[in-house]
């Protein structure tokens, strides 16, 4: 198994507290850590508004980060769970991100996927299509993208973006162009996307979302000629770890307390949806067996967020010490 990491962004309310002037520091500093310790790459979520709901708190834009990150860092894979197409026309996107590639010396990974956060979609004056049109986008999107990186230049006459001759060079560091991750598990659209054009997967991550995702794809991949088995699957998982099941709770508390004066009591309970009985929820011995059955159903690829990330490390380094060992 290989293993992600996500930067505290502030997206998820993880940098309240420290003053604004600092959270670059903090996040470089966390970065270069990682670079230099046994993880695969690193993370940043594309999002303008806070979550479980809007605040004045911040949230740093992705490609932004992406390129400070590549310039900061030297050996680690740097990616995006995942990129809104609809939030940047895709030429200029692709051309982002192959400066991004060079920058990072080809260490660039494309996650992308039709967008969700219908607040920050309004918010901006992208309107909130539906589904299909963003999907649709999507397709196009990676078609232009594809495009852009192996031959230098860009034309499509889609329902939903047209470019003609948009010129993309130099081209990205990486041969083929940057790999592309399909996020999201729309079991008619989505991974049918995927099956045509994605490298990586990443879609749900319980045992039993996984094993019915996965096979959809594999259907997918029959019906459009592509090879399922070239297709890494790979899935996101929140972790609170600890020694005991009492100090796994603690932390939960801990999140709980972080979130409560900025998104109310009940919103900030209810963020432990996303934790309780999650493959990434335990203590080592537990989060290993949880994994591990998802490891034998073909999920080689595992994104870690710790909740706690910016102001204590000690989750990290269990979690580096004790889990990772052995699941690689």
């Amino acid at each position: 198994m290989r293993f992600g990491l996500f930067v505290p962004q502030g997206w998820r309310l993880d940098l309240v507290g420290i003053d604004p002037a600092d959270q670059w520091a903090v996040m470089r500093d966390f970065s270069v850590r990682a670079d230099q310790g046994a993880w695969d790459s690193l993370w940043v979520y594309d999002h303008f508004h806070t979550v479980p709901a809007p605040t004045e708190e911040a949230t740093h834009e992705a490609w932004t980060l992406m390129s400070a990150l590549a310039a900061s860092t030297s050996r680690i894979r740097l990616g995006q769970m995942c990129t809104a197409m609809s939030y940047r026309n895709p030429a200029y996107l692709a051309k982002v991100a192959a400066t991004t590639d060079l920058i990072s010396g080809g260490r660039v990974e494309m996650g992308i996927g039709g967008g969700w956060y219908e607040h920050e979609w309004r918010a901006y004056g992208y309107g909130f299509p539906s589904a299909g049109e963003r999907l649709g986008r999507l397709d196009e999107g990676v078609q232009i993208m594809k495009q852009a990186w192996t031959t230098g230049s860009a034309t499509l006459d889609g329902k939903h973006y047209q470019v003609d001759g948009a010129i993309c060079r130099p081209l990205p560091l990486q041969d083929g162009g940057i790999p592309i991750w399909i996020a999201g598990g729309g079991e008619k659209v989505t991974l049918k996307i995927a099956a045509k054009y994605a490298q990586y997967t990443n879609f749900d991550g319980t045992p039993e979302g996984f094993t019915q995702k996965s096979e959809i794809l594999r259907a997918h991949c029959d019906t459009v000629g592509t090879d399922f088995g070239a297709i890494v699957r790979s899935a996101n998982y929140n972790v609170a770890i600890g020694s005991t099941e009492a100090e796994v709770e603690q932390r939960l508390a801990t999140l709980v307390e972080r979130l409560t004066p900025h998104v109310g009591a009940e919103k900030a309970e209810a963020a432990l949806g996303a934790f309780r009985d999650l493959p990434g929820v335990g203590t080592p011995q537990q989060i290993i067996e949880k994994l591990s059955v998802l490891k034998d159903k073909g999920m080689s690829y595992g994104i870690f967020y710790f909740p706690e990330a910016a102001y204590d490390l000690s989750g990290i380094e269990q979690f580096e010490s004790e889990v990772m060992p052995a699941l690689r």
